[in-house]
């Protein structure tokens, strides 16, 4: 049985995400401006003349939720070491209320990676980390077990490079560096590293694009400036993400899954990975299970429209499902009731 938070705490948390998304903006130089890019969408901007030179920061799509954003940013007049005070105090709240909470390496990176653009120019939290927020989102007390970590895994479309004018700044590779993060060495023949490892065994960074077509398995992330590993089924995972705050010092604003996507994208990674790989399948049925008990629950339409997709995309994507709904009568039980 699930056990929910206080409405305190999921009230709490929801504060510090909507202070943080506004600040996000807020702290974007600039006068925020549209950008009508025909048949590539609408989509927000940041203009700010240095010297000769003028420079544009991408803000984000033109959605309602960015729109009001931008409005309660025009307004906003905080000096950056109140919000970070305040901020911290709800962390602090959240923390010993028993919300997942960032370690201190894994917290170094993720800030570093938010403060160079990282989660602005579309990367997306995903794997345990992005699964650990989802306590918060939902309301939700989860089994820490599941929750254990060191890898912080981010994925991002790789055709963003066609909207998204920016790009991070500094440099990951210079932001890796200064947090002992080094290449991993891999079999690419060209030297394209996807993964960063921090010295001393800590925390491993990797990154990951959506595989769309069969000739390139490593591409190239350019707004991040980083290469990617391409892997099957990631481009439903990924599509249309959330913004959240992960739980270290003030908070650190990310981007993550859809909680719905994020648990029928473990039933198909469950299905399909390798004999040698028992103990992530068990674990990724068991995120699974707690996700699908929850928005059976709170969200049963959202939950039903991801299967329903994910379920129309092909006889792969159907066979995987089943396959994993036959190993778990919970989920085969959660699924059937939503139809």
């Amino acid at each position: 049985m699930v056990r929910s938070f206080p409405l305190s705490v999921h009230t709490g948390y929801q504060d510090l995400l909507q202070a943080h998304a506004v600040r996000a903006i807020a702290d974007i130089p600039g006068k925020p401006f549209l950008r009508d890019m025909g048949a590539k969408g609408k989509y927000w901007y940041a203009r700010q003349r240095i010297g000769d030179k003028t420079i544009q920061k991408y803000v984000g799509p033109d959605t309602p939720e960015i729109r009001e954003r931008i409005e309660v940013a025009k307004a906003a007049n905080e000096e950056s070491q109140a919000f970070n005070q305040r901020c911290s105090s709800m962390v602090a709240q959240l923390r010993a209320a028993g919300v997942p909470a960032l370690d201190r390496d894994t917290g170094k990176v993720m800030n570093a990676m938010a403060k160079s653009g990282v989660f602005r120019l579309g990367g997306t939290l995903v794997g345990t980390h992005a699964f650990r927020l989802y306590s918060a989102e939902l309301g939700v007390r989860f089994n820490d077990v599941l929750g254990v970590t060191g890898d912080v895994d981010i994925a991002a479309f790789e055709n963003l490079k066609l909207v998204i004018e920016d790009e991070v700044d500094p440099t990951l590779p210079d932001t890796f560096k200064d947090l002992n993060l080094r290449p991993a060495p891999g079999l690419d023949r060209k030297n394209r590293p996807t993964k960063w490892v921090m010295g001393g065994g800590g925390t491993e960074v990797e990154f990951l694009v959506p595989l769309m077509r069969q000739d390139s398995d490593i591409l190239k992330l350019e707004p991040l400036g980083v290469y990617a590993q391409a892997l099957p089924f990631l481009n439903f995972l990924i599509a249309d993400p959330i913004p959240a705050v992960a739980l270290y010092r003030s908070g650190v604003l990310v981007q993550i899954p859809r909680p719905e996507r994020y648990a029928v994208h473990k039933l198909i990674v469950a299905a399909r990975r390798h004999a040698s790989s028992a103990l992530k399948a068990k674990k990724d049925l068991a995120q699974a299970e707690i996700l699908f008990e929850v928005l059976s629950e709170d969200r049963p339409a959202e939950l039903s429209n991801a299967l329903t997709t994910a379920l129309t995309k092909g006889p792969k994507w159907r066979e995987a499902i089943a396959t994993s709904l036959s190993k778990s009568a919970r989920l085969s039980t959660f699924a059937r009731h939503l139809n």
